[in-house]
């Protein structure tokens, strides 16, 4: 696949974008991803969608009263084909992880690169009819929502937050009230929209539609935590009780003087080199972990085979339903793959592994002092893929 154009207005900046635009407003970019029209249609979501391995959700709905709210039914994986018989007309049928299927798919982050791989969520997409819909709602994390097919509406309201009040008893989260809609457009194929986070929104397919999200998320404070906690399990040093001022206080009480040494015990911690080294630990593996687990290969290349198609003109690229980055840091670079730390790699594969975390495509002229056995144990770990497009 040749190097695609990064999804931004031609008068816009990658800085721009970052400083004016990132996790502030909504951006309408069209055109922005003219690569998926044609890639797919909707058979091709609605056949992935009844495989056993696939993270799908069936999502059907029916009015009630008029005026009323519709009421939602959620049907998740696995889904079979009697669950496609006799839907309503409003119906919806999500499909998550798109790059564990479609390598040639999940290149298309490569548009997106001004946002850092780490912060790389999965491909969703959304097939509807006519009418479909999954209501007004907001999302926690950045999403660009790219039309591959038919054409949706989409109309962006106002800005949400933990007080904003959900329908009750429905199986996702819907509300009423999105207050001033500030965006009303219908998007074609190609055209590309940026929702920040909690910024209201709801899109209803104008045909038959197939709508791919390009989700960007964070991790969240309890997933450090819960690393943070699995880590320091290592430093034996960290078991040994600590040594703490007494004062004379009454037997059986815990005093908030003792409670502040201890938090200053674990904040000297935490701002030491040592704290430093855990919390970079255990970071990395939170977000180098992967989203839904690997599927297995139904079949795969030995090293032979692995070279001559290198030799022949096939490429090594970064296969997008991983996760491979890398730190820098004092003691040298850091490289981790799906939520584990990579020891024991030498100067010459970290170097090649930093290059395709970085989104190159690489030729067999480049992997000439990599050993072969290396790079088919990274194709089969999932970390690679073999790209033999021209």
């Amino acid at each position: 696949m040749t190097s695609i154009p990064l999804c931004l207005p031609d008068s816009m900046t990658p800085e721009q974008f970052l400083n004016e635009y990132w996790q502030k407003k909504p951006l309408l970019i069209k055109q922005g991803l003219p690569q998926l029209i044609g890639m797919f249609e909707p058979e091709d979501m609605l056949g992935l969608a009844l495989e056993e391995d696939a993270s799908a959700r069936l999502l059907t709905q029916a009015a009630i009263k008029q005026k009323e709210m519709p009421q939602w039914q959620l049907k998740k994986s696995p889904l079979a084909e009697s669950d496609f018989d006799n839907l309503p007309a409003q119906w919806t049928v999500l499909v998550q992880n798109l790059e564990q299927w479609s390598p040639e798919l999940g290149q298309l982050w490569q548009a997106f690169d001004f946002i850092p791989q780490w912060q790389r969520d999965d491909i969703m997409v959304s097939y509807a009819p006519a009418g479909g819909s999954v209501g007004k709602h907001y999302d926690d994390y950045d999403v660009f929502l790219a039309q591959g097919f038919g054409s949706r509406r989409w109309q962006l309201g106002k800005f949400c937050d933990t007080d904003t009040e959900f329908v009750a008893d429905e199986p996702i989260r819907v509300f009423d009230d999105m207050g001033e809609i500030i965006f009303d457009e219908i998007l074609e194929a190609g055209d590309v929209l940026y929702v920040p986070p909690k910024l209201s929104h709801f899109g209803v397919a104008q045909d038959d539609c197939l709508t791919f999200s390009f989700g960007c998320r964070r991790p969240n404070l309890m997933q450090i935590i819960d690393s943070l906690a699995d880590i320091a399990t290592n430093d034996s040093d960290l078991f040994i009780p600590m040594l703490l001022p007494q004062a004379l206080q009454a037997s059986g009480e815990l005093q908030t003087d003792s409670i502040e040494a201890i938090k200053g015990k674990l904040l000297q911690l935490l701002q030491s080199e040592r704290g430093d080294d855990i919390i970079g630990q255990a970071v990395s593996e939170v977000v180098s972990k992967r989203q839904y687990d690997a599927l297995v290969p139904e079949e795969t290349l030995d090293t032979d085979e692995l070279i001559q198609a290198l030799s022949e003109g096939a490429a090594l690229q970064a296969d997008y339903s991983n996760r491979l980055l890398y730190r820098q840091t004092d003691k040298g670079d850091i490289l981790y793959a799906n939520g584990q730390r990579l020891d024991g790699i030498d100067e010459a594969a970290a170097t090649v592994l930093i290059r395709l975390a970085n989104g190159e495509r690489l030729t067999y002229q480049d992997v000439t002092d990599i050993d072969p056995d290396d790079l088919s144990e990274w194709l089969e770990n999932g970390w690679v893929w073999l790209d033999y497009a021209e």
